[in-house]
């Protein structure tokens, strides 16, 4: 990262996102080497509004590094000291994009580094869910010798909805897994490894399907009742996309019916996730992990710092 000039000592970067610098501290240090002070995160969890408020009025930061707490209008029209905030991560569904535009905040993310840990992570839940890996792991633990019947995943087809980076390494993966790859995405005409279809047809017709697309409150349960029943019986759901999109109370009517062999969701509507799917043996759930590879959180915390210097730099003594 260059390093343009020094400013003031008393200029100050919150840094919301609870594990950043976990894995690699010469972040925190860079920050510093640019004339910044951090705060970081107290709470070592998800931010509430309410807490977003408090840090920047207490803190009074020109930027901010962030997960996914809620930057909402509110915590805008709060904060007239913050000009930039830089999200270490791709989803931007947690920030009120018109408001920060409203109030002349620059918004930027990091699309790229999540792209290959979340891919993996979704091939491993794919995987164990055919193997029933969970289920074996977990019956040993009880001092069970439990050995189930699984499936291969080769020969399945795989419907990936939302075909941009995440979704596209993702067919790579299982393509090279033998898979045959559909998929449907409103804003893609054409897509190299991926015959695209319309969403009926994909879910009708896919052994396994996956989300990878963004969220926003037009697609909330995007997978709701109707379209569970319209996948293919049998078929399996998986989500390391956004909580929200898919509707947690159909889907474990869905599995409970049978209608769906299994499911596996990495990030749910509220968190942490408390819910009855919790009870279900053939339902893998995972705690918002898909970006939780340590190089891929080591690139996207730096990424994130670049992010939020070069947006600094082009405003020049505006900060």
């Amino acid at each position: 990262m260059p390093i343009s000039h020094k400013r003031s000592k008393l200029k100050k970067i919150l840094i919301t996102t609870s594990s950043f610098g976990k894995h690699d501290s010469k972040v925190l240090s860079d920050i510093e080497k640019q004339g910044f002070e951090y705060v970081k995160n107290p709470f070592a969890r998800k931010l509430t509004e309410n807490e977003v408020i408090e840090l920047i009025q207490e803190h009074k930061p020109v930027g901010i590094i962030a997960g996914v707490e809620p930057l909402t209008r509110k915590v805008f029209e709060l904060s007239k000291c913050v000009k930039v905030i830089s999200r270490c991560g791709i989803g931007m569904d947690s920030v009120d994009l018109n408001a920060a535009r409203e109030h002349d905040i620059s918004v930027v993310n990091t699309p790229d580094a999540p792209t290959i840990p979340v891919a993996e992570l979704t091939l491993g839940l794919i995987l164990a869910l055919l193997r029933k890996i969970h289920i074996s792991d977990a019956a040993i633990r009880r001092k069970d010798w439990v050995r189930p019947t699984g499936n291969l995943l080769y020969g399945k087809t795989a419907g990936i909805i939302g075909c941009g980076r995440i979704g596209s390494y993702v067919a790579k993966l299982l393509h090279c897994c033998g898979c045959k790859i559909i998929g449907y995405d409103p804003f893609v005409k054409k897509k190299d490894g991926i015959r695209l279809v319309d969403l009926e047809e994909l879910l009708s017709n896919s052994d396994i399907v996956s989300l990878h697309m963004p969220y926003s409150d037009e697609c909330k349960h995007f997978i709701n009742a109707r379209r569970l029943q319209v996948m293919k019986e049998g078929g399996i759901l998986i989500n390391a996309a956004r909580g929200g999109l898919v509707d947690e109370s159909a889907l474990y009517d869905a599995l409970v019916s049978g209608h769906l062999s299994a499911a596996a969701l990495d990030c749910f509507e509220q968190e942490p996730y408390t819910g009855r799917l919790k009870t279900l043996e053939n339902v893998l759930l995972t705690a918002h992990i898909g970006s939780y590879a340590r190089e891929g959180r080591i690139l996207m915390e730096r990424q994130a710092v670049e992010n939020l210097f070069s947006e600094f730099d082009k405003m020049g003594a505006a900060i």
